[in-house]
């Protein structure tokens, strides 16, 4: 556990599930702390994170080793975390938030906006919809460890997966995620291409649980339970794995915030199908990486998947692209390096 008398750096993660935010700072910390004393402050995280108990932030000095420490928030329970603690506590901090929302905000966010020292945007979308100044800064792959692999059947199979050409759609399982596109998509596309299996990987809250019920009966219903599969959620650190066994990617999200799931398909050699929301017309070079569609059309999604799967020589040419694009230009370093750069600024100030 980290010792916060000796940190520059908070990084906080309020929320005990899985999320977007959570699979940031598990990233990124640790990368960070290789040239900045930062720690995150969660209820859980892997070992190999440093991390501190909310308790401990009541009981910290209140000045840190570099004068006054940064709090970065990624939602507003953090920024308003960060407020108490600075107003009613006296911490020195100098509160910086990241934004990846793309819709208009509520007037108790952007009063809580208002109130950072700096603030960070996740894709130039979401800047747009903010109403001071912000760094763009798009997230960033450990391209080592999303790679391709060197043997995707051997790979299939310690996995449990099926050998044919395999589909994904991973993450939380809603209709804003968009996943019963998907699972209509596939169902109109699998009779077409005998060997292709369709993969939704993920988890559904208890408020989601009758969408989900709903989709394995729509799947039953047409035979095609052996072909559609329904996987539960894994821890981040195994995920990708799972990208490493895709042939294809599939993002039919309605609404998002950034997204990260196609930058970690393609860094794994998967292109990837993505619809026109959050930051992917910003991540996805359409017809060289993959293919962009309009949200929840499933004829278009269909079209492009049917398109991709029947042209296998295009199909290995998109993969080799989409993981040279994810290289070049979305390095998780990059990421770390620009936010670092900002933790800095703010230090000195």
């Amino acid at each position: 556990m980290a010792d916060l008398n000796d940190i520059d750096v908070i990084a906080p993660n309020f929320k005990r599930r899985l999320s977007g935010v959570t699979s940031t700072v598990i990233r990124l910390v640790p990368l960070q702390a290789r040239s900045i004393a930062i720690t995150a402050c969660a209820p859980d995280m892997p070992e190999h994170v440093p991390n501190v108990g909310w308790i401990k932030l009541l009981t910290m000095s209140r000045k840190g080793p570099s004068g006054a420490r940064v709090w970065h928030a990624r939602r507003n329970v953090e920024m308003i975390a960060g407020l108490a603690l600075k107003w009613f506590l006296g911490k020195r901090l100098k509160l910086l938030f990241t934004s990846a929302s793309q819709r208009h905000h509520s007037g108790l966010t952007k009063a809580l906006i208002a109130r950072m020292d700096a603030v960070i945007s996740t894709s130039a979308k979401t800047a747009g919809y903010l109403e001071r100044t912000s760094t763009v800064i798009h997230h960033g792959i450990d391209t080592e460890t999303f790679a391709p692999h060197a043997d995707k059947a051997a790979l299939r199979a310690e996995l449990g997966l099926p050998q044919g050409a395999l589909i994904g759609c991973f993450g939380r399982i809603r209709a804003q995620k968009g996943t019963d596109v998907f699972v209509e998509a596939m169902i109109a596309l699998l009779p077409r291409h005998p060997t292709v299996i369709g993969i939704v990987m993920g988890r559904a809250v208890d408020k989601d649980q009758d969408f989900l019920d709903d989709l394995k009966k729509r799947v039953a219903a047409v035979g095609l339970g052996d072909r559609i599969l329904f996987l539960p959620e894994v821890p981040v650190w195994e995920t990708p794995r799972f990208y490493q066994a895709l042939d294809l990617y599939i993002a039919p999200q309605r609404w998002e915030g950034f997204g990260l799931t196609p930058l970690e398909a393609m860094a794994c050699g998967a292109p990837s199908i993505a619809t026109r929301v959050g930051a992917f017309e910003e991540l996805i070079v359409d017809g060289k990486t993959g293919t962009l569609i309009d949200a929840g059309d499933v004829t278009q999604m269909v079209d492009a998947a049917d398109a991709i799967l029947s042209n296998p020589e295009l199909l290995a040419h998109w993969s080799d692209s989409a993981r040279k694009h994810m290289v070049q230009n979305f390095q998780l370093q990059q990421e770390a390096d620009a936010i670092t750069a900002i933790y800095r600024q703010l230090l000195s100030a």
